[in-house]
């Protein structure tokens, strides 16, 4: 304590001045240096009044810290009682000490100490140690209880940490001049020191030095000091850690302090709100770094449990190795027995007449000789069976090259053959549009002849070909069944080029893609996936590539048992948009055997999906166009809630914001940059378009709505679709620059609108070449940026929106001056009221 005094007057005489600070060391010590020396003494020779001025440590939240008290000691309750001063009256608390430990943290501050009771924990600060060390030493403790207290190594923090032992006390003292003393190392130092001060205690406590001559040798006793010595330095570092911790707190409150502090300062409110809108901007970037640190701890426990099951697998698998080790063993320890025995056993003793034995060696020699001949049989046999099946081989092989070189040569003149084929029907075509009288006559019957042959399913030979059928892969027809004549021709010759295109594309495209496809292995995105993609994917692989696309998507979307739980709110009650997805299932792909069988199931599949997804995206519920959109993804996925989350994933992250909404903005923005980019990419189309007042918007507008579900023949719409999954909408944008490309130079030499709009109609389908679109869409496109089509949307939106602005204002003025003509009546006319009462 500091400034203790040994009566009540030097006591109050010992009060601060204002010249000093509160908490600094007065008045003398009660023990001098010589008289704390020495061997341990118990504490009842302490003076009998002990006071002095301590700082310690206290308050609550950000405002605790340390203050000066005054402190007595009262001998006869064996309390410690502090006030704010030394001529208060009344003291503020007390501190028991029949029950405290005295505790000095070996990293703390010089002179800091704490006392702790059994209901709390008291720090205390003496910025004079001597007389710190002197208060601590006169304090009293309840019978049988004594304070020992260890040095201070000149290498160690000071002062040692105060522990209670029971009807003894051990005091050992400091050096009197650190500099006179050896300097070792801070253990060896201090377990050094630790066994002189315990052979100095030795003349003082016989009988315990005895006990320990008896029982421990000194290699004992430095084992016992140095583990001690571990166990303190554990401490420490347990202490050192707590520092640590609260020291964060302590950051963390002033900081809360200087935040409550800046909040207070703010000279208006919307200073304040600023200062609150920075906390909540903190707390929710914290709440993102914790949802983040809980997804990376949920992914590592997913882990953890993989390499669980891994390591019980691995388990599992040794246990069975060592069953089937132990299981050998066995076998080899009962084989080795076995075999020892038939050692051990001597031969038997009976002999054998010479003439049995002769007997038998002759009839073992002339079974070797027959043996040996039939091993010489079957070498001869197995030489001639092998030299004929290395000459079947190769027959085998001949005829092999031989028929895959035939089945080209047979899908080539087949190729070829419908190639002749479509040729014939247009020129039966244009010479019917020339012919008059009988030769129109006997045109139309060789064209109806045309339109109803089959293709041949065997040449003379034998060999299957591969006709034209009627429905293709996906359930489209392949030849569409047009009510006019000319259109049926034109399906006929348009089915007879795209198989042409198949067959010969087959053997060199197909094939080679194909394999690509199958040495791909797991999907991950690569420009080697893009350039495939854009090829297009074959049929076996595409369930499989579009539910990858698909999740990629809409992974963030997918919750399990979304799709269950949208049709079961669909059974509770009815959806507005249901009558309108009825009316529209009867109209989806007319032309496609799955959509127009009475039997199958796919109207109900469709139906139920539209439904979910009304359900799922309420602001736009259903769209005209989202039933085609539907219908695809069913026909190549197969299954209702693949197909479900297909249509989520291409209208709530592909196509942009209010593509298929009541106003359809972002459609008609798609439009006019459609436009510029006709105009910029072929400017001679665009002028011959221009000069004859042809619009494409009434063409193209559907092509963006339902990704060109209508336009294009399934061979060359799914591959378009295969593309667009993966990069999105800059894919219809260059597949539609793409189509007017192929067909540039027939719109040219159309001279007429009339007969411009009238070839736009099907155009489309005259495409089969689908090597020759996409090399026009991805390679004489080039340049397409899509920081110029954001561009573009962004400009195109901007005047978009001006105009619906103006034209609502245009709507409110008009609104508003017809209600304020009101609904005045000619004269001479008779409104429907009056009418209604004559009659």
């Amino acid at each position: 304590m500091e400034g203790a005094h040994e009566n009540p007057a030097e006591c109050s005489s010992s009060a601060p001045s204002s010249e000093e600070p509160a908490g600094s060391a007065r008045g003398p010590e009660v023990l001098p240096r010589e008289e704390s020396e020495g061997c341990a003494r118990p504490l009842d020779a302490a003076p009998k009044k002990l006071c002095g001025y301590l700082s310690k440590f206290g308050g609550k939240g950000p405002i605790r810290g340390w203050k000066s008290r005054w402190f007595f000691y009262d001998e006869k309750k064996c309390h410690l009682y502090y006030s704010r001063t030394a001529q208060d009256a009344n003291p503020l608390d007390s501190i028991d000490l029949s029950s405290a430990v005295f505790d000095c943290k070996a990293d703390a501050e010089e002179g800091t100490f704490e006392i702790k009771t059994p209901s709390r924990v008291i720090t205390l600060k003496s910025k004079r140690k001597q007389s710190w060390r002197n208060s601590c030493a006169l304090c009293k403790r309840p019978p049988g209880l004594w304070v020992w207290r260890l040095p201070c190594s000149p290498h160690l923090p000071c002062p040692w940490p105060f522990r209670t032992f029971p009807s003894s006390i051990l005091e050992l003292k400091y050096r009197k001049d650190p500099a006179d003393s050896p300097k070792p190392t801070p253990k060896s130092s201090l377990t050094a020191n630790l066994i002189q001060k315990a052979k100095r205690q030795n003349t003082t406590f016989p009988l315990f030095a005895e006990g320990l001559t008896r029982t421990r040798t000194a290699q004992e006793k430095v084992l016992a000091l140095e583990q001690q010595v571990l166990m303190l330095t554990k401490e420490l570092k347990s202490q050192k850690e707590l520092v640590r911790i609260l020291h964060k707190a302590l950051e963390a409150a002033q900081q809360e302090k200087r935040a409550s502090s800046a909040y207070l300062a703010a000279a208006e409110d919307k200073d304040r709100l600023e200062l609150v809108r920075h906390k909540v901007r903190q707390i929710a970037e914290l709440s993102r770094q914790v949802e983040a640190l809980e997804q990376e701890r949920e992914s590592l426990a997913h882990t953890a449990s993989l390499r669980e099951q891994q390591l019980q697998e691995l388990q599992r698998h040794v246990q069975l190795l060592m069953e089937k080790n132990q299981a050998k063993q066995q076998v080899i320890c009962k084989l080795s027995e076995q075999v020892t025995r038939d050692f051990m056993q001597p031969p038997s003793q009976t002999p054998v007449p010479p003439e049995v034995a002769d007997r038998d060696f002759l009839s073992q020699q002339e079974k070797m000789e027959h043996l040996k001949d039939d091993m010489e049989a079957y070498r001869t046999q197995n030489r001639f069976l092998n030299s004929e099946i290395h000459q079947v081989t190769k027959i085998w092989r001949r005829v092999a090259e031989k028929e895959k070189a035939l089945l080209m040569k047979c899908a080539y003149l087949q190729a070829k053959n419908c190639q002749v084929e479509s040729k014939y029907l247009a020129g039966l075509q244009r010479l019917q549009e020339a012919a008059e009288g009988e030769c129109a006559e006997l045109l139309r019957q060789l064209i109806q002849e045309a339109l109803q042959c089959e293709a041949r399913e065997a040449l003379a030979e034998g060999v299957e070909l591969s006709p034209v059928s009627e429905y293709d892969e996906y359930g489209f027809l392949t030849v569409p069944n047009y009510e006019m004549e000319d259109l049926k021709l034109l399906a006929k010759i348009q089915a007879l080029e795209v198989h042409s295109h198949y067959l010969l594309a087959h053997e060199a495209v197909e094939r080679p893609l194909r394999e690509r496809w199958a040495a791909l292995g797991d999907l991950a995105p690569s420009a080697e996936l893009k350039q495939l993609l854009r090829a297009g994917v074959p049929r076996e692989h595409r369930p499989r590539v579009w539910k990858w696309l698909i999740h990629l998507r809409v992974r963030h979307l997918q919750i399990p048992g979304r799709y269950q739980a949208l049709l079961s709110q669909g059974q509770v009650r009815k959806h507005p948009a249901a009558r309108q997805i009825e009316l529209d299932l009867n109209r989806t792909f007319p032309n496609n055997k799955h959509f127009t069988c009475p039997t199958s199931s796919f109207p109900d599949k469709l139906r139920r999906v539209l439904l979910a997804f009304s359900w799922q995206n309420p602001t736009i519920g259903y769209c005209q166009g989202l039933n085609r959109l539907a219908a695809i993804a069913l026909l190549v996925l197969e299954e209702e809630e693949s197909a479900f989350w297909c249509l989520v994933a291409i209208v709530e992250t592909i196509m942009p914001p209010d593509y298929y909404s009541k106003t359809l903005t972002s459609s008609q923005v798609d439009q006019r940059v459609l436009q510029d980019l006709l105009l910029e990419k072929l400017p001679r189309l665009m002028a011959h378009l221009g000069q004859h007042r042809v619009d494409l918007s009434f063409l193209t507008f559907n092509w963006f709505l339902v990704v060109f579900s209508d336009s294009l023949i399934s061979n060359i719409l799914l591959r378009v679709w295969d593309a667009f999954l993966y990069e999105g909408t800059k894919v219809i944008f260059r597949y539609a620059l793409a189509i007017f490309k192929y067909n540039e130079e027939e719109i040219l030499r159309l001279q007429d609108a009339l007969e411009i709009y009238q070839y736009l109609r099907f155009f489309t389908k005259t495409i089969c070449n689908s090597q020759k679109l996409m090399h026009i869409a991805f390679n004489d496109m080039n340049p397409f940026p899509m920081k110029q089509l954001q561009q573009l949307r962004t400009a195109h939106r901007e005047r978009l929106e001006a105009e619906l602005r103006e034209l609502e204002q245009l709507k409110a003025e008009y609104l508003e001056t017809r209600n304020s003509q009101g609904p005045a009546v000619p004269e001479g006319c008779t409104s429907e009221d009056e009418g209604e009462g004559e009659a």
